[in-house]
């Protein structure tokens, strides 16, 4: 398969080992992050090298040659590189408590799911199972049903593409209704609902909305589809781990309402949801993670 290099510098500061670190981790190889992915339109998968060499992220894409434009513009998108982040360290001016959670995060930029759909079937897939859980039945999809590349000694598997999802008709630890739920997800795809910058455009509480009429999808996974599937930078999610979030960093006596996240965050814009992922990893680091007893339902906005 033919490779495409890519090279872009990015706008503000950025850290490949510090995405690494915190968040889903892409296996290394011959300096750089490696992984596997479906191109969105559906018509092929892609496994990428990414580099942050001499200020520059390159990737080496393995793809057909029609998808590698695609494939490239979702890898940025999944490192939150699509977005000028250079005035981000300037937070820190107007709130003093998020710069010192910056500068110790090495001013860490989110990592995001390569798709909106591999995003809503993780978060589908984690109702009522960890992290590690849901992780596990992924892994072992790609590994059966995915498409592979072998890169040197390295081999990845992609998760399946969803024509190719609908195609599975059992997942052990996956009852029925939650894999006729998975398909529901795969028909949405395949039919553009869930395209990463088809949800980006819609206003934020219509793609909420949208996205709550697919089966399985509720409040927790369509805030999840879109602030880590579309790779939003600018929004605040309404949710009991957010809240906590900003109750341990300003070391708040009580659990702030969804309100009072939303007034201290004014001060974070344009990044708005970039300063809420630091503020959890700031929580879950350094304070042990959010109490389940106090992570409320967030309110259903009409």
């Amino acid at each position: 398969m033919p490779v495409h290099r890519f090279s872009m510098k990015p706008l503000g500061p950025f850290s490949l080992t510090a995405a690494r670190d915190y968040f889903e981790r892409w296996p290394e190889h011959e300096g750089g992050l490696a992984v596997a992915f479906p191109v969105e339109g559906w018509q092929g998968t892609a496994a990428a090298v990414v580099r942050l060499r001499e200020g520059r992220v390159e990737a080496d894409i393995h793809c057909d040659a029609a998808l590698a434009d695609t494939a490239w513009k979702q890898l940025l998108a999944a490192l939150s590189l699509d977005f000028d982040g250079t005035d981000f360290p300037k937070l820190a001016e107007r709130d003093p408590v998020l710069g010192k959670i910056q500068r110790a995060l090495d001013f860490m930029r989110p990592m995001c799911s390569l798709t909106p759909y591999e995003a809503a079937v993780a978060r589908v897939l984690g109702q009522r199972r960890s992290i590690v859980q849901q992780r596990a039945i992924r892994k072992k999809l790609a590994d059966a049903r995915g498409d592979k590349f072998e890169l040197g000694p390295l081999k990845l598997a992609a998760f399946p593409r969803p024509q190719v999802l609908l195609e599975v008709d059992a997942i052990p630890g996956v009852d029925a209704k939650k894999l006729a739920q998975l398909h529901s997800l795969a028909h949405a795809a395949l039919a553009g609902k869930l395209d990463r910058e088809r949800l980006r455009a819609l206003p934020y509480d219509d793609a909420l909305a949208e996205l709550r009429e697919m089966p399985g999808v509720g409040d927790w996974t369509s805030q999840g589809i879109m602030l880590r599937g579309a790779a939003l930078v600018d929004t605040v999610p309404d949710d009991g781990a957010t809240q906590q979030a900003v109750q341990f960093a300003y070391g708040l006596k009580e659990q702030p309402s969804h309100a009072e996240v939303l007034k201290r965050a004014e001060a974070w814009r344009p990044f708005r949801m970039w300063a809420v992922v630091l503020l959890h990893i700031w929580l879950r680091r350094e304070g042990g993670g959010p109490r389940r007893d106090a992570l409320r339902k967030p309110r259903r906005r009409a």
